[in-house]
């Protein structure tokens, strides 16, 4: 989920286009919009009547904040990755061009989630609309996109799919949660969570760059020692087998969506 930054059920909203990995910048790596940045809710006040109100065209597009339209370009990175991965799919299997792009957008996803909590921080605004935003940009660049990325190196068996859809499930019930429970997590003195309850989604750039070694390896469907971990079962049967390396797809999930594994924030 991305880590972005508590909601203050008082004073502080989460904020605008959360950003995660609730990342700091100097805020750090997996902080989202600081809390110090979060303002009385006058903004947020002002924000949700542009958006209720019948202000004719483009009335939604003057309530969104900077930070806001900072995380839409993480969602656009994640989509950009998805299509990337579906171009690998469609050319020959020896050709990475496509895949590598797929994987970069992910990392530059991660930039801009990253850069929507500085820039809310420094515009001092927060946005409920912008927590909302935050979510969905972290699901589809940190869940949809790896998972989409996998699926074109050659985890395409039935089975594999069904579990690569079981980490991205894993991936928006955290966000979800996260959007649920932050307001009740424990605080520290300045009002943030104490801690990440599971592991945030943003972490899947560890699994990218796995993928980005295995592609540099030939690791991969059509690459000299073909996918890494192999196939188990029967590749011509109606269920098609299953690559043990999807396994950390699923244990990522798992991880993502749990209540015992409590992160300190840095």
């Amino acid at each position: 989920m991305s880590l972005r930054s508590n909601v203050a059920n008082g004073g502080a909203a989460k904020s605008s286009s959360s950003s995660p990995p609730d990342d700091g910048g100097m805020v750090p790596l997996f902080q989202s919009r600081p809390d110090s940045r979060l303002t009385s809710g006058q903004g947020q006040e002002k924000q949700k009547k542009l958006l209720a109100a019948d202000a004719g065209h483009f009335s939604m597009i003057k309530a969104l904040h900077l930070a806001d339209l900072i995380t839409e370009l993480n969602g656009f990175c994640g989509f950009m990755s998805i299509l990337s991965s579906m171009r690998y799919c469609l050319g020959p299997a020896t050709s990475y061009g496509n895949i590598y792009i797929a994987l970069a957008f992910i990392p530059f996803g991660l930039f801009f989630d990253f850069m929507d909590g500085k820039v809310a921080r420094w515009r001092k605004k927060s946005s409920l609309m912008g927590q909302e935003l935050d979510s969905l940009a972290d699901l589809i660049s940190f869940g949809v996109a790896p998972a989409s990325a996998a699926f074109a190196l050659g985890l395409r068996t039935p089975l594999d799919s069904l579990l690569l859809a079981f980490f991205v499930l894993c991936g928006l019930t955290r966000l979800a949660r996260f959007n649920v429970t932050v307001s009740s997590l424990p605080k520290d003195a300045t009002g943030k969570s104490r801690y990440f309850e599971g592991t945030p989604i943003p972490t899947s750039l560890c699994m990218v760059g796995a993928m980005a070694w295995a592609v540099s390896q030939g690791r991969v469907v059509g690459g000299e020692k073909g996918v890494l971990g192999g196939v188990m079962g029967d590749e011509k049967s109606w269920w098609g087998g299953v690559h043990p390396v999807v396994g950390v797809f699923v244990g990522w999930g798992c991880a993502m969506v749990s209540r015992t594994i409590h992160i300190p924030k840095p």
